[in-house]
């Protein structure tokens, strides 16, 4: 069973982060924006760090020795193309030695209609065996993308532990996420999460589109 850490009713920098995120007159700064979110990917990993396995290792200073307890676990983290970027930047600030994943996953609309398939097209991987995989994805509106892209991952091999790392979910996204990983040991972290999805399954109250917020509008 996924374990789920949402820090929704917390009150902490974190939630200051979160509410210039959504702030329509904050938002429009490209550059902070980004920044914002790598500064909560930062938070969330280093929550994250506390599961991981450590050892005890003798260092030596320049005056005298100490046993530091330094991290045991291979970290492999991956980014959903283009939005999980920034959010992916700040995991690194906590898992400098992390092995990385890309990976694109876009929605492609079905005519005529609010429904939608999931579409991954590039994949740039390691091999997960044996290791922790994070998988960061800053909007969890029905989970779809995530689920997809760890499909795909599935032939990098088998992850000691998968942990998903988001910014804003959806309720319903929250509950597809665990029913899929119910079998893996598995762990969410989500800063905080609405309760509502529009007809387009875009988050509300949410923030918008966050690849367009952080890079730019698509064609």
């Amino acid at each position: 069973m996924m374990k789920i850490n949402d820090f929704s009713g917390e009150k902490s920098i974190l939630s200051t982060y979160i509410a210039r995120l959504r702030d329509i007159d904050v938002q429009k700064d490209r550059m902070r924006f980004r920044y914002n979110l790598g500064r909560i990917g930062e938070i969330l990993g280093y929550e994250l760090s506390k599961t991981l396995e450590y050892e005890y290792k003798t260092v030596k200073t320049p005056l005298g020795t100490k046993e530091c307890a330094t991290q045991k676990d291979e970290v492999v983290i991956c980014s959903i193309l283009r939005a999980g970027l920034p959010l992916h930047n700040g995991l690194l600030e906590c898992f400098d030695d992390a092995e990385n994943t890309f990976i694109s996953a876009y929605r492609r609309h079905k005519e005529g209609s609010h429904d939608f398939d999931i579409v991954v097209e590039y994949l740039a991987s390691p091999s997960i065996e044996g290791k922790v995989l994070v998988i960061a994805d800053p909007m969890l509106a029905t989970g779809s993308s995530i689920m997809s892209v760890f499909e795909a991952l599935k032939k990098r091999g088998t992850p000691k532990k998968v942990h998903v790392v988001s910014v804003i979910g959806s309720q319903l996204g929250v509950r597809n996420i665990a029913d899929f990983f119910r079998d893996y040991d598995s762990q969410m972290w989500i800063a905080t999460v609405d309760p509502d999805l529009n007809a387009d399954k875009y988050i509300v109250p949410g923030l918008g589109d966050a690849g367009d917020l952080a890079f730019g509008e698509k064609l």
